[in-house]
């Protein structure tokens, strides 16, 4: 993991928004994070966070027109 230099007032916020439910992957139905996001959102820098967040948006798009997501490529690489 690289060390984030962002300055405290661009914390990126969790984008959970209460309605936590998984599905059978193990992704929110409510932020469309993976569980593996969820859990480590709190020990991960902002530039971690970005992508969770990128790979979020790509299955939310995904599950919105109930399509595979190709965007995808997991959480922590």
């Amino acid at each position: 993991m690289s060390v984030d230099t962002t300055p405290i007032n661009n914390y990126v916020e969790s984008p959970c928004v209460k309605n936590c439910c998984l599905d059978d992957n193990d992704i929110c139905l409510g932020c469309f994070r993976s569980l593996e996001a969820i859990r480590s959102w709190q020990q991960v820098d902002n530039q971690t966070r970005h992508c969770f967040l990128m790979n979020a948006q790509c299955r939310k798009k995904a599950h919105k027109t109930k399509i595979t997501p190709t965007c995808d490529t997991g959480d922590l690489q």
